[in-house]
């Protein structure tokens, strides 16, 4: 009679679980077909152009494939493709975005920034080269940026909004920001009690003062010394940036003494630091500076598109 008893619980426990995997494997199934029409559709997109072979056809669906099982939306993923074979970037340079995409989602860090750079690149004509270069530096960035908050949180502090302070804190490096300075501004601000608005937009005035210092020609050297002499002259987040400012005039003056010199971008002002990495042009000195957040060796700063328009042979000037 126990045994029998025994061999119904065993019988009702293996129906409840067939009945919970029942919508599990339907999902997946459903998740499949999906991918399967979506990966036909990127079939044709790449049979449509004459610049693949057979082979190359077939890993750049097989890498397509991992993106959208990774999570990649599939709009995004059709989109650097359409945009790819527009442009006849070749498949190989192809599977490296797509590598570099696929890395940076497995590593649970946010796409968006590499995927808007790539579209931007193919959109200005940009060389693929340059492209993955910019793209793979935003990638080892935004692994940064994640080792800072790791680093904090071993140290038992609590620290939410991931996603948004990794991408502000990768800008941040991107504009020459220390990794240490925003290491120490994270663990303090933390430890202050500051909202993660508040640390993020400290970070962008950082990422603001080491762009005035870029522009004014400083090393990257030079600017990490600048940001370690402030860390060590206060413990105030306010009197730090303050620090950093006066020294960087400091820097600026000497620069123009010592070069007899005065460029016109390195004029400091009054200006008001912008309140979004994607905010209006920056002014200093009435002179147009980078757009806070792009960093100069970044897509659609100084970059010339690979190719460029003809111009207009000028006519001899006359006797």
């Amino acid at each position: 009679m126990l045994l029998k008893n025994k061999n119904k619980l065993i019988l009702f426990f293996i129906f409840f679980f067939l009945i919970l995997s029942l919508p599990i494997f339907a999902f997946a199934a459903v998740e499949e077909e999906n991918i399967n029409e979506q990966l036909e559709q990127l079939k044709n997109i790449l049979n449509s152009s004459s610049s693949y072979s057979a082979f190359q056809t077939t890993m750049l669906l097989k890498s397509a494939q991992d993106l959208l099982e990774a999570g990649i939306l599939f709009e995004d993923t059709r989109g650097i493709i359409e945009n790819s074979v527009a442009k006849t970037i070749d498949a190989y340079s192809v599977k490296k975005v797509f590598d570099i995409l696929l890395e940076t989602k497995n590593d649970s860090l946010p796409t968006e920034p590499l995927i808007n750079k790539i579209n931007e690149g193919l959109a200005k004509n940009i060389n693929k080269s340059i492209i993955i270069s910019v793209i793979s530096a935003k990638a080892e960035n935004l692994k940064q940026a994640n080792e800072i908050l790791n680093e904090a949180r071993q140290e038992g502090l609590d620290i939410d909004g991931g996603k948004e302070i990794i991408e502000i804190l990768a800008d941040s490096l991107e504009n020459d920001v220390p990794q240490e300075a925003l290491s120490w501004l994270v663990k303090t601000g933390t430890k202050e009690g500051r909202s993660i608005e508040e640390i993020t937009e400290i970070s962008e005035e950082l990422s603001y003062l080491s762009l005035m210092a870029y522009d004014s020609g400083l090393s990257t050297e030079k600017i990490s010394l600048l940001f370690k002499k402030a860390m060590d002259s206060s413990s105030n987040l306010a009197d730090i940036c303050e620090n950093i400012q006066k020294n960087l005039e400091s820097e600026i003056s000497t620069a123009k003494i010592e070069s007899g010199g005065v460029k016109p971008s390195t004029t400091l002002g009054s200006g008001t630091s912008p309140t979004s990495l994607t905010g209006s042009e920056t002014t200093i000195g009435g002179t147009p500076t980078e757009e806070a957040g792009e960093a100069p060796t970044e897509i659609g700063g100084a970059l010339e598109p690979s190719t460029p328009p003809a111009e207009e042979t000028p006519s001899s000037p006359e006797n």
